[in-house]
């Protein structure tokens, strides 16, 4: 299997923007209740307005693989992991995809549009489509493999049995998989990366940050600029020691 490749080109003011609704699920109970699960946007999709995306990010199509190259290359990290250490892995049991405010729920909880989350309830990660795909055509294929890493990050946490008091410190800690991932993949020559495009994305995550006045003890608090630019720098860097998965 050769290498996934990321797009030569990313637009972070964009990748800023999507990557900041991103929310994350972890409901304790009932599974997923879904009316699509094929993995492929809609056909009816608005055209760029140049007609193409960044390195060719411009097609469902190509979207549709690169959701499936993301979801797979991170099962192969995942699995790796798990049996170098003698565990057993399980992938998620599905990457559903949806187009409508509360299409799909989360332990009876609805999935809201611009958003993505990880739901324990089912053990499903899913996506609004059109928001992933107009991000995956002004941003390029980065997005996705970062929004993937992030939330397959958190099934990660439900099957090692990590558990944390605050919001904040699950995220930063996903934040600091994900970054273990992309790393470590790279280095195996599993994914490639363009030059430029480590400090490209650093710039980008240092855009996603909490607002100044959000309590870090809050719920649903994600870290400041730097605390998940630093997290995600030292998975990159440092594989998974610095995550404290143990």
């Amino acid at each position: 299997m050769p290498p996934f490749r990321r797009s030569r080109q990313m637009i972070f003011g964009l990748l800023a923007a999507a990557l900041i609704t991103l929310g994350c699920v972890s409901a304790p109970d009932a599974g997923p209740s879904d009316s699509r699960g094929d993995g492929a946007p809609s056909a009816n999709e608005a055209e760029a307005p140049d007609g193409s995306g960044p390195d060719g990010t411009d097609t469902p199509e190509e979207f549709a693989r690169d959701v499936d190259g993301a979801t797979k290359l991170a099962e192969e990290y995942w699995k790796g992991v798990f049996t170098k250490s003698g565990i057993t892995f399980e992938p998620v049991s599905r990457v559903i995809p949806y187009e409508r405010d509360g299409e799909v729920d989360c332990g009876g909880q609805p999935l809201g549009l611009n958003n993505a989350a990880y739901c324990s309830a089912g053990d499903f990660i899913a996506y609004d489509v059109n928001w992933a795909f107009e991000a995956f055509r002004k941003v390029g294929d980065a997005f996705i493999f970062y929004l993937l890493g992030h939330e397959y990050a958190h099934a990660i946490q439900v099957r090692l049995g990590v558990q944390a008091q605050y919001t904040i410190q699950q995220e930063l800690q996903a934040d600091c998989m994900a970054g273990a991932y992309i790393g470590d993949m790279e280095r195996r020559g599993r994914l490639t990366l363009a030059d430029g495009d480590t400090e490209e994305l650093a710039a980008g995550l240092a855009a996603v940050g909490d607002a100044p006045d959000q309590p870090w003890f809050a719920e649903g608090s994600h870290g400041t600029a730097e605390q998940r630019t630093q997290a995600f720098d030292n998975g990159y860097q440092n594989s998974l020691e610095p995550c404290d998965l143990t």
